[in-house]
């Protein structure tokens, strides 16, 4: 059953990184967000500063374009940081070893279109827009299918 999406107005970056900061704890091994939205939108933000948040000791994050994939170990598992924007075909995504992340880690995926139908479908979807009026303004909406989201969300709501 499809859930009614959630908006969430970002009005600077610094509620980007809050709301960032704010899922880090909810997430569990087994949870993948998939972030969408145009180039500088605010996913590779949105995910760093998730990653920073529960890394153990502060090191660089760095966007995974051209690596594809970077993998932290933190106190709450494993987190994938995956951006799949230089993919040129599904099989490369099983090549990542993703498949098998989305049920054992914590999982950013950026560009999650090229997952196709390997998508996990209890994924939490966040999608960035960048507001064409203020540089600095996001819209994220959220879409989910899954119920384990539903308590998780509720204080956004």
């Amino acid at each position: 059953m499809t859930r009614p999406p959630l908006s969430i107005d970002l009005i600077a970056p610094e509620k980007t990184a809050e709301l960032a900061l704010w899922f880090a704890p909810q997430l569990r091994a087994g949870d993948c967000l998939l972030l969408s939205g145009e180039i500088g939108s605010g996913k590779t933000f949105f995910a760093r500063n998730l990653i920073q948040s529960v890394l153990d000791h502060p090191e660089d994050v760095p966007s995974p374009t051209f690596t594809l994939v970077q993998i932290y170990d933190t106190a709450a598992g494993e987190i994938w940081h995956s951006d799949l924007y230089r993919l040129t075909s599904i099989d490369e995504v099983e090549e990542l070893g993703l498949i098998e992340a989305f049920e054992t880690s914590i999982c950013l995926v950026e560009w999650p279109d090229k997952l196709g139908e390997l998508a996990p479908h209890d994924a939490l979807s966040m999608h960035f827009a960048a507001d064409p009026l203020h540089d600095t303004r996001r819209k994220l909406t959220l879409n989910w299918n899954d119920p384990k989201w539903d308590t998780r969300l509720d204080p956004l709501k």
